[in-house]
C-alpha cells in the first residue's frame, strides 16, 4: 500500500487540532497538513456548543482554580497562569478576526459577566479573602465585590428573585467574561483550513494504527468509515488531538512517554432552559463552590448560552459515571485502556478513589426533582417544567504515577511528548479549550523547537500573538496593551 507522505497529521477535528493546523498554517504556509475526523464532521464531541461549558476560562468566576487549605490559606497561581493563558488566546483570535479568517466575534464569542456567588459564613469569608487577593494583581484588578442584596440583584437579578436574605451571602464580578460557541470557533477554523493549499481533511476516517518506522516517520494507518478502506498516511509529525480517544491513540503510538498514563471518564449533564421570558433576566455565567465530595469539574453554575446564535440558559453540570471515554465511544473504552504499564497506577486511583466514583454514580441516578432542586440554590423560583436534560460531552481525567511511583488523579490538561518532537498527545479537560492556544505554542516549542527558535517564526509569532515570549502574570503595562485591543477587536465590553 502506497503511503501519503505529508509534513503534519492532525488526528481529531476538535478545537486543539484546528488550533494547531492554524498556527501552522499562519507560520509555514507551504506545510502539507492532513486532519483526520472519526465522525462524518468536526467539533461534534467535547468541542460542540451543548458539550461543554462555553465559559471562556479565565479564573474570574472558577472557585476550583483558586484552592483553600485547611489552615485557611487561597492559593491564586493558577488562576493567574489561567487567566494570561486566556488572554494568549484572546489575542489569536482577535488577530484571526482582524484578518477576517474568523467571522464577526459574536459569530463565536460573547460577553458575558463573570461571577462566583456563595451563601454561609464560611464560603462568604473565603469569596472576600479571594477577592481581596486576586484583585491585588494586574490580571484581576476590575474585579469588583459585594455583600449587599440589592447590589447582587442589581448583578444577578434571576439568583436574587425571591431569595431569603436571612444568612450572609456574597458575589464578585468582572465585567468582561465571555461565552464562547467552541463548536462554532472551530468550524470556521477548519472551514478556512480547507481553502489553503497544501491543507486535506478527511472525515469518517479513523486511526487504527500508528509506528515510528526507522526512517523517522510514523506510517499511520486510517480507515475510510463509509468505504471500509485503509490508507497509510506518512508523516513527519502526528498531534493526538481527539479529545477522550487521545489516549488509547497515545498508547497505540507505544512511545516511552506514554509509560503509565491512564485515564478516569467523567460523563455528564445539564439542564437547558429555552424559555425567552426567563432566558433574557439573566446575562451572566454563575459558577458557586462545588458540593463536598464532588470532582472539580462538577462546581456548579448558572450560564447564558449562545450557542449557534441561539440564546439559552444552561444549570450543571452533573456529573455522572461512565466507561466510555467519547460521547460517541464503546463502553470498552476503560477497560481495554488498562495496560500493564498502567495498571499499577489505575489501581491505586480506583482504591482512593471510591468516594468519587460512588458520587459520580448517585449523580447519574439523581431524578429531575432532584437535579430542579440543586437549581433553585441558584434561582429559586425554577420550575421544573421550564427546564429539560442535555448530554454534555465526555471528560477523561488524567491518571499518572507520582513521585512516589502511585497512582493519582488529575484535574486539568497535560501534553505528552515524544523525546525526538515527532508526536505529541494532549489529555484531560478544564480549562481545555480555553487556553488552547497556549497549549498548542507548548506543543510547537516542544515539537518544533529549532523553527520556533528562527528569527522569522519569532517574528510570525508576535504578529500572531503580540505578548509571546513575555509573562502577562508578571508585566502590566503589556496586559494593559493587549487587553484593550482583544476587548475591542473581540467586542468583550458592553456599550
Amino acid at each position: 500500500m502506497t503511503a501519503k507522505e505529508v509534513d503534519v497529521l492532525l488526528v481529531g477535528g476538535g478545537v486543539m487540532s484546528a488550533t494547531l493546523g492554524m498556527l501552522l498554517k499562519q507560520l509555514d504556509p507551504k506545510m502539507t497538513i492532513t486532519l483526520v475526523e472519526r465522525l462524518d464532521h468536526v467539533a461534534h464531541e467535547s468541542t460542540d456548543g451543548w458539550n461543554n461549558a462555553g465559559t471562556g476560562h479565565a479564573g474570574y468566576c472558577e472557585l476550583n482554580y483558586t484552592p483553600e487549605s485547611d489552615d485557611g490559606n487561597i492559593t491564586i497561581s493558577r488562576a493567574l497562569s489561567i487567566n494570561a493563558n486566556f488572554e494568549v488566546t484572546l489575542q489569536f483570535w482577535s488577530y484571526l478576526v482582524e484578518q477576517q479568517i474568523l467571522p464577526t466575534p459574536s459569530k463565536f464569542i460573547n460577553p458575558t459577566a463573570h461571577q462566583s456567588f456563595v451563601w454561609g459564613e464560611k464560603d462568604v469569608a473565603f469569596l472576600r479573602k479571594r477577592q481581596q487577593l486576586l484583585s491585588a494583581h494586574h490580571l484581576f484588578a476590575d474585579m469588583q465585590y459585594s455583600e449587599d442584596p440589592q447590589q447582587l440583584a442589581e448583578w444577578m437579578p434571576l439568583v436574587m428573585q425571591q431569595r431569603a436574605t436571612d444568612q450572609p451571602i456574597a458575589a464578585t464580578r468582572v465585567e468582561y467574561g465571555s461565552d464562547v460557541d467552541f463548536g462554532s470557533l472551530t468550524r470556521n477554523m477548519i472551514r478556512h483550513l480547507t481553502t489553503l493549499d497544501n491543507f486535506e481533511l478527511q472525515l469518517s476516517h479513523s486511526v487504527k494504527a500508528l509506528r515510528k518506522n526507522g526512517d523517522g516517520y510514523w506510517h499511520v494507518t486510517v480507515r475510510d468509515e463509509q468505504s471500509g478502506e485503509d490508507k497509510v498516511f506518512k508523516a513527519r509529525f502526528v498531534f493526538l488531538g481527539a479529545g477522550g480517544g487521545a489516549l488509547p491513540l497515545l498508547q497505540k503510538s507505544r512511545i516511552e512517554e506514554s509509560q503509565g498514563y491512564g485515564g478516569f471518564p467523567v460523563s455528564g449533564q445539564w439542564l437547558v432552559c429555552k424559555k425567552p421570558e426567563i432566558v433574557e433576566q439573566h446575562h451572566s455565567k454563575v459558577y458557586g463552590k462545588a458540593a463536598v465530595g464532588a470532582p472539580p469539574m462538577s462546581v456548579p453554575h448558572l450560564d447564558t448560552r449562545i450557542i449557534n446564535g441561539q440564546p439559552a440558559l444552561l444549570f450543571g453540570p452533573f456529573a455522572g459515571f461512565t466507561t466510555k471515554f467519547l460521547k460517541k465511544g464503546s463502553v470498552l473504552d476503560l477497560f481495554t485502556s488498562v495496560k500493564p504499564n498502567n495498571l499499577a497506577p489505575m489501581m491505586a486511583v480506583g482504591r482512593d478513589n471510591m468516594d468519587l466514583t460512588r458520587y459520580l454514580i448517585s449523580e447519574s441516578l439523581q431524578s429531575h426533582s432532584n437535579r430542579v432542586a440543586s437549581l433553585r440554590n441558584f434561582f429559586p423560583d425554577a420550575r421544573e417544567e421550564d427546564w429539560t436534560l442535555q448530554n454534555a460531552g465526555m471528560r477523561v481525567q488524567i491518571i499518572k504515577k507520582d513521585a512516589k511511583g502511585h497512582g493519582k488523579l488529575e484535574f486539568g490538561t497535560e501534553i505528552v511528548a515524544a523525546k525526538d518532537g515527532t508526536l505529541a498527545a494532549l489529555l484531560g479537560a478544564s480549562p481545555g479549550a480555553s487556553t488552547a492556544v497556549q497549549a498548542m505554542i507548548d506543543v510547537l516549542e516542544r515539537c518544533f523547537g529549532d523553527r520556533m527558535s528562527s528569527p522569522e517564526w519569532q517574528k510570525r509569532m508576535k504578529e500572531l500573538v503580540p505578548s509571546y515570549g513575555q509573562s502577562l502574570v508578571e508585566d502590566a503595562e503589556l496586559l494593559k496593551q493587549v487587553r484593550e485591543r482583544t476587548l475591542s477587536t473581540l467586542q468583550l465590553r458592553r456599550s
